[in-house]
């Protein structure tokens, strides 16, 4: 029998796994020992704040970083064919969106490896929810430029692309960054354009708001250091 590769979501922030995602979570990670991650730090704290009787000597952790090279991730699944089911760990929410971990997803296909997704948080869906856009018709365009002409050059014709398609465009920031993100937005976009501000999802501290850009100038917002995500929409 081959084993399977599960699609293991974390927690956002510093919450207790079981408010946030259910039992099936913590049964699966009990079961396993092989885990292919993005940070063995975070990974291994993950594991032990879900499931604290876990061995921690007993995981084996493969690096999934930006320093893991393809000639050893392409090796990663092997031991699925002794039998033996894998875990893919995400930095934060679910593995596979917005995060490497999608290669390993597509290798699992190549190789015949049932893929199992669990429920769990994802950012980006659940602002998405909560913007009050377009839920039928939207697109994640990930991180849009730093350089500022060129990420004003990207937010306006993105916010024509939302008017065109009636389609919710939803990007994101490094925390550091998110305040410029936000100045940037208010500035490039047409006032009466909606922007929604999704910051700190599940946290005691979550604040999520769509308000028009013109009406958002008239309202301060502390998204430093704070993971955020970015909705807009042009009717």
């Amino acid at each position: 029998m081959i084993g399977k590769l599960y699609l293991i979501p974390t927690t956002l922030g510093d919450t207790e796994p079981l408010e946030v995602m259910p039992l099936s979570v913590k049964k699966v990670v009990e079961q396993i020992d092989y885990y292919i991650v993005e940070n063995e730090k975070t990974a291994r704290k993950f594991i032990k704040k879900i499931s604290p009787k876990k061995s921690q000597p007993s995981l084996q952790i493969m690096s999934l970083d930006k320093y893991a090279k393809e000639i050893e991730t392409r090796r990663y699944l092997d031991v699925c064919k002794e039998g033996i089911n894998v875990g893919l760990l995400s930095e934060a929410g679910v593995p596979a969106v917005a995060d490497p971990g999608a290669s390993i997803v597509k290798l699992a296909h190549e190789n015949n490896i049932q893929v199992v997704p669990l429920v769990g948080p994802s950012s980006i869906l659940m602002a998405m929810m909560s913007s009050g856009m377009n839920g039928q018709n939207f697109a994640f365009n990930g991180y849009l430029p730093i350089d500022k002409d060129e990420r004003k050059k990207t937010v306006k014709a993105l916010e024509k692309l939302s008017k065109e398609k009636n389609q919710a465009q939803i990007f994101i920031e490094t925390p550091y960054r998110n305040e410029k993100m936000f100045t940037d937005l208010k500035a490039a976009l047409s006032p009466t354009t909606s922007l929604c501000v999704a910051a700190d999802i599940t946290l005691p501290s979550e604040f999520i708001k769509t308000l028009s850009v013109q009406d958002w100038k008239h309202q301060a917002v502390d998204l430093h250091k704070k993971p955020a995500i970015f909705i807009i929409q042009k009717e």
